[in-house]
């Protein structure tokens, strides 16, 4: 493929290839492992699905299974920063490629900013166990309470940072941080086990209030949809295959690996939390706090609060991450000024990107309120979900003969599958996070074709972005 004029050479765009499977495995927990469980496992429980939260766990996993094969298989044929982007882009073409990846920029991004503001909710909880208040006009965002959101915004300044270094000081650290959080979640299981009240779970479907979506079966499901965001960890795996040292045998590993930990985790917690306070009672922005408070052990309360500020900076870690491999996969193609696809020599980070990135999610995360910002992510995840789905079996048909180093067993069925329960979860959400959704994607064909189209590489080619994998590096076993 030749670089238009005035694109950078390939060569000044390459990423390291560092990672291994244990490192995607901590990625995909790092992503994964946040506002689900800490934040969102809250307000999902009392405004839709009662006690019955861990089946909508339960739901959110199973779909995610189903798309996950789907991603590993993808993401070992095609393994190059981008993921669904990247996918779309060989299995459908330009237009259908720009789509998926604008969609992106709104997953990632919202993602971040919403984990952001969950982190602010902790952070200032556990900053009030020590007497320290902020101002209220700097502690919530407008039509919360206050005028911006300032824990949010600096979290994700901090993190931006540290994503313009080289990408092997990001995964140390990211890695620390996962087990660190994943030590302390076991912990409130096995404590709140113990301390839980049987009664809480009765009825464990509550009855539905006479609107869709507000409890009963159909708020099972929209709790599945609301939360499901909090799969979007493994989805980050895929964006990391560009640098990964096997992508072949390290990215099944780490989609999989990180999908199954991840669910167990989740419906633990879910009814753990739901077993300690009334459900009604957890609307609130720290729900694992409120609980831990019901176990009656002060200082575990406080070692909570400091692995949900940990899980929560992870997560939002990956979510920035993910973002700035997506920004720089469209720019590598054009479809973004290229400004985007540039790597720092010594960091072999898309540092310039980043920066954009991290200031436009701390501006959303200090001034959009939390619910809103839940709901855009998830309505965005499932929309790439599908789409992956759906690019399984078109890539049998049109490159039945490509290597696929791993094969979804029965892909027409899996994928037809995970396709049918990504459109019903979306259908389950309400019509003014369609809305949305319809706004952001006009406004992003607007981008496509005043600036992307024209300067854009050629992708018509049915070998465009279809490139040999990389060799295995002979250092790694």
């Amino acid at each position: 493929m030749t670089a238009p004029s005035g694109a950078p050479a390939a060569s000044s765009r390459s990423l390291e290839r560092a990672l291994t499977a244990p490192g995607l495995v901590c990625i995909g927990l790092g992503g994964t492992i946040g506002a689900g469980i800490f934040v969102l496992t809250g307000t999902a429980a009392a405004n839709y699905a009662g006690p019955a939260l861990l089946l909508s766990f339960l739901i959110g996993g199973l779909v995610s299974g189903l798309v996950g094969l789907c991603y590993a298989e993808l993401a070992a044929m095609i393994p190059e920063a981008g993921s669904t982007y990247a996918y779309t882009r060989v299995s459908f073409g330009l237009l259908p490629a720009w789509i998926i990846g604008w969609d992106l920029v709104l997953e990632f991004a919202f993602a971040a900013a919403t984990v952001a503001a969950g982190w602010s909710g902790y952070a200032q909880s556990l900053m009030a166990d020590f007497g320290w208040r902020l101002p209220p006009f700097l502690s919530a965002a407008p039509g919360a309470g206050g005028y911006v959101d300032l824990p949010a915004v600096i979290v994700v300044l901090g993190l931006t940072v540290l994503l313009t270094r080289n990408v092997r000081e990001a995964s140390g650290v990211n890695a620390a941080l996962v087990a660190l959080k994943v030590a302390i979640i076991i912990a409130f299981v096995g404590f709140g086990a113990i301390a839980r009240k049987p009664e809480l779970w009765h009825p464990f479907v509550p009855a539905n209030t006479g609107e869709f979506g507000h409890f009963g079966v159909s708020g099972v499901f929209r709790g599945a949809a609301v939360v499901f965001f909090a799969f979007i960890g493994f989805e980050t795996v895929s964006t990391a295959v560009g640098e990964c040292r096997d992508p072949q045998s390290d990215a099944p590993k780490g989609v999989i690996g990180s999908l199954l930990l991840s669910t167990v985790l989740y419906v633990a917690v879910a009814a753990v939390l739901t077993g300690l306070v009334p459900y009604r009672d957890l609307n609130v922005p720290d729900p694992i706090a409120k609980a831990v408070d019901v176990i009656g052990f002060p200082s575990f309360a406080i070692i909570v609060k400091i692995g949900a500020l940990v899980g929560l900076t992870t997560s939002t870690l990956t979510a920035l991450y993910g973002q700035g491999r997506i920004f720089y996969a469209m720019a590598r193609d054009g479809l973004l000024p290229r400004a985007f696809a540039h790597v720092d020599p010594e960091t072999h980070a898309p540092a310039r990107g980043q920066l954009v990135i991290g200031l436009v999610t701390a501006a959303v995360a200090g001034l959009v309120p939390i619910d809103v910002l839940g709901e855009l992510v998830s309505i965005g995840t499932l929309f790439a979900f599908g789409l992956v789905c759906a690019s399984v079996p078109i890539l049998r048909r049109l490159q039945p003969t490509r290597h696929r180093p791993f094969r979804v067993p029965a892909a027409d069925l899996v994928a037809g599958l995970g396709l049918l329960a990504c459109a019903v979860l979306m259908a389950s959400l309400p019509p003014e996070t369609w809305l949305r959704l319809a706004a952001w994607t006009g406004l992003g064909l607007a981008i496509f074709y005043g600036y992307g189209r024209k300067r854009a590489l050629d992708l018509s080619s049915p070998t465009a972005g279809t490139a040999s994998p990389p060799p295995r590096d002979p250092t790694h076993r």
